[in-house]
């Protein structure tokens, strides 16, 4: 079992966000998971609504932003590990945290997907700055997707963490 020293920067950065222990298991539900990818499109909306709304558009844009905040926290903790939804959760958890239990076939993806969502931001921003709805979609899709793919690589280092004799209350300490 790997133990870290000095917090990564993904983990100071989950600290920042209030990532605790509680939160952490409340998240791996797997409402929190799927309804987290509605976070994207909503900011989005709320953001585009400038043009109709005005500086009304705050309040949207606020409430998007607390959804953010909120979605990890709002539901309970599932009553199972086993889902997706659940692995995801868990597998984030050993890469933010135990980065040093991650299997070597994975570093090179984990690097990868990190910044993958990235390709999205330009066609995003532009698409959101000057109202054009493809450039905005198109924005969305390309970060979301590689978020989609990149949950899916967390679902295989939970269970290759699993399989190489761990146990999820390891995780526990962590957070």
């Amino acid at each position: 079992m790997a133990r870290m020293g000095r917090p990564t920067a993904l983990a100071r950065i989950a600290r920042s966000m209030g990532m605790s222990q509680a939160v952490w298991r409340r998240h791996a539900n797997p409402w929190s998971v799927w309804t987290r990818f509605t976070c994207l499109p909503l900011l989005v909306l709320a953001i585009w609504s400038r043009d109709l709304l005005g500086w009304a558009a705050l309040i949207p844009v606020v409430l998007s932003l607390l959804w953010i905040w909120a979605n990890p926290r709002v539901f309970p903790e599932p009553a199972s590990l086993d889902s997706w939804g659940a692995r995801a959760v868990l597998g984030e958890r050993i890469h933010i945290y135990r980065p040093d239990d991650v299997a070597p076939h994975h570093i090179l993806a984990l690097k990868w997907l990190t910044w993958a969502p990235l390709i999205g931001v330009i066609p995003l921003i532009w698409g959101v700055w000057t109202l054009d709805p493809f450039a905005t979609i198109t924005g969305v899709v390309l970060t979301a997707l590689p978020k989609m793919w990149f949950c899916d690589r967390m679902v295989w280092i939970a269970q290759d963490w699993q399989a190489a004799g761990h146990h999820w209350a390891e995780l526990d300490d962590t957070g």
